[in-house]
């Protein structure tokens, strides 16, 4: 018999087209090593030309989920994508409370037992990447309000940094002052991922604790199939903080994954294909 691998939890909604939502962060904890549980969120209508319907799963249900995975299962690392409503979010923010996930510990408090010691990441998914709004008017501010001061991580792009902020990042300095804006909100540690800054050769992700900041940077990979790169940066970096890793080595690590999963990325139906981990997983013999 195996040995049971660490496990982490995705609380997210589900992409038909399976190239983002859970099914992006499935695939990518998979790859890493993880066993991905979920909480579903929403089911959304969508392929690979965007996004036309979006059904929302009632709170209490998406609370349940949780609960019910901790509580048997038992996970290293928790993470959000899609929460969609403020009523969603009021419902999470009361479930990791209750199953101990929150910002985590200093090594000292988690041997003492004291407060919650699963890290949390949060991904304020604000919208598809094709533009469609996945994040009520009312449920930013409770982003800001609920989920931030629990949050160990949060990892918005340049998009939801200017929502969440007022924030407009055009380089390094601008991305130095959203991450202690965000900060500010109550994340320990906020990672501003600069894919979306455009007319670079290079992409930079800046991690900061508040008082110190580390810069990822990698070359710009020229293809237009990105869907669920941040899904799976998020995941990875996930699946990295539930195998035991700090912080910075679960981006580091979550970082080259991203690299190699852009640059493996293929075409899907008549739109956007998905970033890929099949170069990560092992070939079966052929049949």
């Amino acid at each position: 018999m195996a040995e049971t691998p660490p496990r982490a939890l995705t609380i997210a909604g589900s992409d038909s087209g399976g190239a983002a939502g859970l099914e992006a962060d499935l695939r990518a904890m998979t790859a890493c090593g993880v066993h991905g549980c979920v909480a579903v969120t929403a089911v959304t209508v969508q392929n690979s030309l965007g996004v036309s319907g979006v059904h929302l799963v009632p709170p209490d249900v998406v609370a349940a989920q949780v609960q019910a995975v901790v509580s048997d299962i038992g996970v290293g690392a928790a993470k959000t994508g899609m929460l969609a409503t403020a009523e969603i979010i009021e419902a999470v923010a009361g479930v990791v409370d209750e199953v101990g996930i929150g910002r985590g510990d200093d090594q000292d408090t988690q041997r003492s037992g004291a407060g919650p010691s699963v890290p949390f990441l949060i991904d304020p998914v604000a919208a598809s990447m094709y533009g469609e709004p996945l994040l009520a008017d009312d449920a930013m501010e409770a982003f800001r309000t609920l989920l931030f001061p629990r949050a160990a991580l949060v990892t918005p792009n340049l998009d939801e940094v200017r929502l969440l902020t007022g924030v407009t990042v055009t380089g390094a300095d601008s991305a130095r002052k959203a991450a202690d804006a965000l900060h500010d909100l109550g994340a320990r540690w906020v990672l501003v991922k600069g894919g979306h800054l455009h007319g670079s050769p290079e992409v930079t992700d800046l991690l900061s604790d508040g008082e110190r900041t580390w810069e990822f940077t990698g070359p710009r990979i020229d293809t237009p199939h990105v869907h669920g790169a941040g899904d799976a940066l998020g995941s990875a970096t996930c699946a990295g903080l539930a195998r035991g890793l700090a912080v910075p080595d679960a981006v580091a690590y979550a970082e080259r994954y991203i690299r190699r999963a852009v640059a493996a990325a293929y075409p899907l139906g008549q739109g956007t294909g998905p970033v890929s981990p099949l170069w990560a997983i092992a070939e079966w013999d052929e049949p």
